[in-house]
């Protein structure tokens, strides 16, 4: 980024402020208003901007599970799941043989965190395991909406995946998770239970669409932490009585403090506290670039497949989208890459039409480059020393 600036700016999504009402079944709370999953996200939240610190920095320090919410894990020594991941990179989704490979390659695995701790994987969920696909800014690259565990585009709201004594955790584990488990809510907390239920979220391949976190220590739980029903049966299957998960949203703040990493693959992960912790996908600056040059890349692979050489040199010589200041190395690098492509066309394209196959299938692979994918599921845990 500019200037080696360890920080970058980006809009976040909340709950709209007139959403936000005081909640009529726990006394103090507050409750923000269930949004239909069929609203546009961007319409349905306010944005709010915030810096985010890029963690792959040395000079950024990174915040531990207990304090903040989150950490970082290696997962490059796992062969297995290593082996698994390439599956579903290689298919570009996951399917059930896939997802019961990353299972065992997990359970009772031994993943070292970033501040050399070890993470012991108790038991991975069979429920809740996705595949998520994001394009940059907001490009739709999963036509054919959610279908079970694929389909999933990037978390445009801030959010926390459960509470702990809510649905379906209350039914599930008949009242006793919050004693089971550590948490923090606005009006409990247990800080004495070893056993930790975590979210396990792996990068398949980002340049666009990074997940963020947030330091939970930065956070007013009584007054930004909101009660929220979300509707589940449109990706998962659910008995009477647990077609809404109680989950959480939240409310914006100055004070709040924010962490991603501008470069990260299938080696590393996050886990981060599913009873609290606030996180989200945000788009990055030269989104917007690489989702025009996705599309007139698209144009003009349609163009070589049909040897339409008029229709090549017009896409293929249309000015750059330019680029803001800052940007990622990730990102700068696919606006290259990408641009490489076209000028290529442009100045070649009898040649480029000629060849077909060759440019389009490095266009694609340029194309695929810029779609953020990521898998996460949920996680039993506890935590050992070095």
């Amino acid at each position: 980024m500019r200037n080696g600036s360890a920080q970058i700016e980006v809009s976040l999504g909340f709950a709209k402020a007139q959403d936000v009402e005081p909640d009529q079944e726990r006394e103090g709370m507050l409750r923000a208003r269930t949004v239909s999953l069929r609203t546009d996200p961007y319409e349905a939240f306010e944005f709010h901007s915030f810096p985010l610190q890029d963690l792959t920095r040395p000079d950024v320090e990174e915040p531990g599970l207990e304090q903040s919410g989150f950490q970082t894990i290696d997962l490059s020594g796992n062969a297995d799941l290593q082996k698994a991941l390439a599956i579903v990179r290689a298919e570009d989704r996951l399917s059930d043989d896939a997802a019961a490979a990353v299972r065992d390659s997990l359970n009772g695995a031994h993943l070292p965190l970033s501040d050399g701790r070890t993470l012991r994987v108790e038991h991975v969920a069979q429920e809740g395991m996705i595949q998520r696909r994001a394009g940059p800014s907001r490009l739709d690259v999963n036509p054919g909406g959610m279908n079970g565990a694929n389909g999933h585009g990037g978390a445009a709201a801030i959010h926390a995946d459960q509470d702990v004594f809510g649905t379906p955790l209350k039914q599930m584990m008949k009242g006793a998770a919050p004693r089971l488990f550590r948490h923090q809510t606005p009006d409990g907390r247990n800080d004495d239970s070893s056993l930790f239920l975590l979210n396990l979220w792996i990068p398949i391949q980002q340049i666009t669409r990074p997940l963020v976190l947030m330091d939970r220590r930065s956070l007013d739980a009584k007054q930004h932490q909101l009660r929220y029903g979300l509707p589940v049966t449109r990706f998962l299957e659910r008995d009477e009585g647990k077609e809404v998960n109680d989950i959480w949203a939240f409310r914006p703040h100055p004070a709040q403090r924010w962490y991603f990493r501008s470069q990260m693959g299938p080696d590393q992960g996050y886990v981060f506290d599913t009873l609290g912790s606030p996180h989200g996908a945000c788009i990055l600056p030269g989104e917007e670039a690489l989702a025009q040059l996705y599309e007139n890349l698209d144009r003009a692979c349609h163009a070589v497949e049909t040897a339409d050489g008029d229709a090549l040199r017009n896409v293929a010589r249309e000015p750059p989208p330019a680029l803001p200041d800052p940007t990622t190395p990730p990102t700068r690098d696919a606006w290259h890459r990408m641009n490489d492509l076209l000028r290529e066309a442009s100045t070649n394209p009898t040649d480029v039409c000629a060849s077909g196959a060759d440019w389009t299938a490095r266009a694609r692979a340029a194309m695929d480059g810029v779609i953020r994918k990521s898998l996460e599921m949920r996680l039993v845990a506890t935590l050992t020393v070095p």
